[in-house]
C-alpha cells in the first residue's frame, strides 16, 4: 500500500512537474511568430520587439540559481507553487496589456515565475524519484520540454492566425489554474540544505547584464555607438560584472562558484552552450519573422514551415544519447556546430524575397541535426565533468548562460539587421536578414572554435576534479 500510494505520488509529480516545465518553455519560443503580427498590431520598433523576448528570458535567467536556493530554505513545493502563481497572472496580464510597454513589463515578470519553476521542477523531480529511477523520469522530463520547443512556433503561430496574439498568454491561465489546483494535495513539501542567499551577487549579475544587453539594443534601435545612451549602460554592464566576478570569488556561498570553472571540460562546455544559444535562439527570432515579412506567409504558414527546423531533434536526440558513449562529446559538440554553422550560412546566403521555400528544407535540416548533436552533448560535457553532490549546481549554471546566451544573441543580431535593413518591404527586410543571419552562423563557428578546446573522451571525472582542486 505504501509503495503503491508512493508510485502515484511520484508520477503525479513527474506530470505536474513536466506540465508547468513544458508552459515556461512553450513561452520561450511561442512567441516567435506571433512578433511581426504585434509589430503590426502594436506598431513595435525591432527595439521592443527584442524587449519582448530579452524580458522574459532576460529575468529568468538571472533568478535561475536563487529560485533554486529559495527552494531549499522554503520548501520546493511552496516556491514551485508561488512560481506558478506568478507566472499565471503575469500571462493573463499580458493578454490583458493596452501598451507595448505594458506587455514587456509582465514579461518580465512572466520570467520570475518561470525562474521559480524551472529549477523547482527538477528539484521536486529528484526528490521523489529514488536514484535508480531518477534517470528515467529525467529523460521523460527533458523529452516532454523538447516537445515545448518543437511545438512553440506551430502553437503561436496558429493561435495568433485562428484567433489573436493575445491568446498566447491567455492558454497558461487554465493550465496554470489547474496545477495550483492539484499541486497541494498530489506533492510532498521537500527542503534542501539551507544556503545563505546569495543578494549581492543576483544584483551585481542583474545590473550587468542589464546595462550591457540595454546598451547594445540601443545601437540595435540605431543610435551610434559613441552615443552616452549606449556608452553609459555598457560601462556601468562591465563595471558591475567585475564587481560580480570579485564578489563571486571571496563570497561564502557564492551563487555562481568561480572554482568550477578551473575544469576545462566544465568552462569549454559552457562557452560552447552560451554560443550555441547566441545563435540558435537569435535565428529563430529572425527567421519566423522572414517567412513572413520577407516571404510573405501567414503566421500558421510560417509555424508549419519551420517544423523541418525544429522537429528533427526528436529523430536525431535518440541517436545522439547513444552515439556518445561511443564517440564522445567532444566530437559531437564539434560536428553538431559545425552542420548548425554550415545551415545558417546557407540560409543567409540564398535568402531573398524570391527565394523559393524548398530551397530552404535542406539547410534547416542540416541545422536542426547539427542543433540535436550539439544540445545534447554540451550538457552530458558539463554535467559529467562535476561530483555527483555538483550536479545541481552545475545543471543551474548551465542553464543560466544558456539563456543568457539566447538575450546576447538577438542584441547582436539586431545591430546587424538594423545597420543593412528594415521592415519597411520585403526586399529591405530581406537586406538586413540575409547579413544577420550570416551572422549566427559566425556566432555557432565561434562556438566550434570553443568546442574544439574540449578535452577528449580519456578525459575522467578524477581528472576534472583534479583540475578544480
Amino acid at each position: 500500500m505504501g509503495k503503491g500510494n508512493s508510485k502515484t505520488r511520484s508520477g503525479w509529480v513527474l506530470l505536474l512537474s513536466s506540465i508547468a516545465a513544458f508552459m515556461v518553455v512553450l513561452d520561450t519560443s511561442v512567441v516567435s511568430t506571433s512578433l511581426s503580427t504585434m509589430k503590426r498590431e502594436l506598431d513595435a520598433s525591432l527595439e521592443m520587439l527584442e524587449w519582448i523576448v530579452n524580458a522574459y528570458i532576460l529575468c529568468f535567467a538571472v533568478l535561475l540559481m536563487t529560485a533554486s536556493a529559495l527552494g531549499d530554505r522554503f520548501g520546493r513545493r511552496l516556491v514551485f507553487a508561488v512560481g506558478i502563481g506568478v507566472f499565471t497572472t503575469a500571462s493573463a496580464a499580458c493578454a490583458m496589456s493596452g501598451s507595448l510597454g505594458w506587455l514587456i513589463a509582465f514579461r518580465a515578470i512572466q520570467g520570475v515565475g518561470a525562474a521559480l519553476i524551472m529549477p523547482l521542477s527538477v528539484s521536486l523531480l529528484s526528490a521523489a524519484f529514488p536514484p535508480e529511477q531518477r534517470a528515467k523520469a529525467m529523460g521523460q522530463f527533458s523529452g516532454i520540454i523538447g516537445l515545448a520547443v518543437l511545438a512553440g512556433p506551430v502553437i503561436g503561430s496558429a493561435v495568433t492566425e485562428g484567433i489573436a496574439w493575445p491568446w498566447i498568454f491567455w492558454l497558461n491561465v487554465p493550465i496554470g489554474i489547474l496545477l495550483l489546483t492539484a499541486l497541494w494535495s498530489r506533492i510532498s513539501e521537500s527542503h534542501g540544505p539551507n544556503i545563505a542567499l546569495d543578494i549581492k551577487g543576483l544584483l551585481l549579475l542583474t545590473c550587468g547584464v542589464l546595462g550591457l544587453v540595454w546598451g547594445m539594443i540601443r545601437i540595435g534601435g540605431g543610435e551610434t555607438w559613441y552615443n552616452y545612451e549606449v556608452l553609459l549602460p555598457v560601462a556601468m554592464g562591465l563595471i558591475c560584472i567585475l564587481l560580480f566576478v570579485g564578489w563571486e570569488l571571496r563570497a561564502l556561498h557564492p551563487m555562481l562558484p568561480l572554482r568550477m570553472f578551473r575544469s576545462r571540460s566544465f568552462s569549454m562546455g559552457n562557452a560552447a552552450n552560451f554560443l550555441l544559444y547566441t545563435s540558435l535562439i537569435s535565428a529563430l527570432f529572425f527567421i519566423a519573422q522572414y517567412l513572413q515579412v520577407g516571404q510573405g506567409y501567414s503566421p500558421l504558414g510560417t509555424g508549419l514551415r519551420m517544423l523541418p527546423w525544429t522537429s528533427i531533434a526528436f529523430v536525431i536526440a535518440p541517436v545522439v544519447g547513444k552515439l556518445v558513449n561511443r564517440l564522445g562529446e567532444k566530437r559531437l559538440v564539434v560536428y553538431g556546430l559545425f552542420m548548425h554553422t554550415l545551415g545558417m550560412l546557407w540560409m543567409g546566403i540564398i535568402a531573398a524575397p524570391g527565394t523559393p521555400y524548398g530551397a530552404l528544407i535542406a539547410p534547416m535540416i542540416i541545422s536542426g541535426c547539427g542543433l540535436s548533436m550539439a544540445q545534447t552533448s554540451t550538457m552530458s560535457v558539463v554535467i559529467g565533468s562535476v561530483a555527483p553532490i555538483e550536479i545541481g549546481k552545475a545543471s543551474g549554471i548551465f542553464n543560466m548562460l544558456r539563456q543568457l546566451g539566447s538575450v546576447f544573441g538577438i542584441a547582436v543580431l539586431a545591430i546587424v539587421f538594423a545597420a543593412n535593413g528594415d521592415y519597411t518591404s520585403a526586399q529591405l527586410f530581406t537586406n538586413g536578414f540575409a547579413p544577420a543571419i550570416l551572422a549566427s552562423g559566425v556566432l555557432s563557428l565561434a562556438g566550434l572554435f570553443v568546442g574544439m578546446a574540449l578535452p577528449g573522451r580519456k578525459r575522467n571525472l578524477d581528472a576534472n576534479k583534479e583540475e578544480m582542486a
